[in-house]
Order: C-alpha cells, then structure tokens, then sequence
C-alpha cells in the first residue's frame, strides 16, 4: 500500500491510500489534487471516506463522484454530500481488501469519526480528521471538553505504532504552545527540530504515530501533572478540577496562544 499527503488550500491534507491499481481518499476538500494524482499515478478512485462535514473535507466529495463513480462513506447525523453511506460507531467496511473500523469522536463537530484499520503493510493506520492533530487537537465547534477529552482518550488506546493521518499542516505552531506547556519535555523540543527541517525542505510532519503523540501532545497528557502546574501558573485552572475543566482550560490556553 501506498500511502500519499495530497496538498490542499492552505494546510489541508487529502490523504490518499492506493494499491497501484485501486484508491481511497479521506477528506477530498478540493476535487482537483485528487484527480490529478489519479491521473498521474494511473489509479482509479474507489471509495471516498468522510470524517465530518465542514466544507475543506467536504467540498470535492460531488465532483470526485461524478468523474469517478467511487462510493462515499461518512458519519451518520451530518450533511455530507448524496449519496453517502452513513456510518455509526463500530461500524466496519471493506476497502481496498483492507477492513475499516468506524470510531466516533466527537467534539469537533457533534458525528465526527475517524477511519481506523489494525494493519497495513505491518502497522495500524488512523485517519482523524480534525479531532487529532499532531502535538495538538481541534477546536470544539459542535461538541464539550468532555466529549472531546473522551474521544482523545479512544484515539490514544490505539496501539502505538499506529500512523496517525491529520487533516491538517499544523504541527509546528502546534509544538510552540507544547513548549510553552511543558517547557522541560525533551520530546517536544526534538521533535520540533526534525518537523523544522521537514518543513524547510517542503515536506509533510505527518503521518506522526500514536506513541509518539502520547509523548509529546498536551491534549493527550492533560492529566500530567506538569501540564495541570502549567495551567495553575496560567491562573487558568483551580484545585480541585475534574479532568474535563483541566481540558477545557488547555483547550482556552491554545485558542488565545499567539
């Protein structure tokens, strides 16, 4: 299998998975990175999988049918584009001979899944969407902390090895407020550099893995102590807190971060 980061927009990526012959694409915001690819690579398009409806995930999900009649799964509850199969939690599907586990995870918005197989070419694949980011995670548009605290918590029990597609090109500003978080986490500061150097040579941080987001994230380590003393410092957060306040006052911290 081959994995491909299709540039879209700004900081969009439209993920696309192909055997040499066959394909799916994830999130296809924009129609026109898609078919080049299938033009170039000489592939046909078979499936277009969907993990929530806004429109940079959505917005090439009509024309790519219309070109390619490839069929188009996404989340139950949300307007995507007909015809869509719509799928609910546990759900599973068969693509590219590879089997599909539907995950809800919503916060994001209030039907947003992910896409989650146990084993391509020897390791796990995730497609989050916008729920997780690398070194960060979406904002809550449609849903609570709670829910979205709950639905990090699913996506971080996948084993670790686990690739972990986003949607988007955000890890850099997101590892400056990991910094800021955890100013003495090692991790994060490696792994700043090498997404530095990434960048400057005009390629892609992602896929990341799961290990290592659990290592380096602050929304899947907002029960860490050092991140619960970084918000007491902010004066953002006030013994006692549930785990879900302790989110939230994250979530609050990134949204004003400059």
């Amino acid at each position: 299998m081959n994995l491909v980061a299709l540039p879209a927009f700004a900081d969009n990526y439209l993920w696309l998975l192909h055997d040499g012959h066959s394909a799916l694409v994830v999130d296809p915001g924009d129609a026109q990175p898609v078919l080049a690819a299938l033009q170039t690579l000489h592939l046909r398009l078979a499936t277009i999988l969907v993990t929530h409806h806004h429109r940079d995930h959505t917005g090439g999900v009509a024309t790519l049918r219309e070109a390619t009649g490839a069929a188009v799964h996404g989340p139950w509850g949300e307007p995507i584009p007909e015809p869509c199969v719509a799928h609910r939690d546990g759900d599973r599907l068969t693509v590219l001979g590879l089997p599909w586990q539907v995950l809800a995870v919503p916060g994001h918005t209030a039907g947003h899944i992910a896409w989650y197989c146990e084993d391509v070419d020897g390791a796990p694949l995730l497609f989050c969407g916008d729920t997780l980011f690398s070194a960060g995670c979406g904002r809550l548009f449609e849903g609570t902390p709670a829910q979205m605290l709950a639905s990090l918590d699913r996506l971080a029990a996948v084993p670790e090895a686990t690739q972990v597609c986003c949607a988007h090109e955000y890890t850099l500003s997101n590892l400056r407020f990991a910094l800021a978080v955890e100013p003495g986490n090692a991790e994060v500061a490696e792994h700043t550099r090498r997404c530095e150097a990434l960048r400057a040579a005009a390629q892609p941080t992602l896929p990341s893995r799961i290990g290592l987001e659990r290592r380096i994230n602050p929304f899947l380590r907002s029960r860490e102590p050092t991140v619960r003393a970084a918000l007491r410092a902010q004066g953002r957060l006030h013994e006692p807190a549930t785990d879900a306040e302790a989110f939230a006052a994250l979530r609050e911290w990134k949204n004003e971060f400059r």
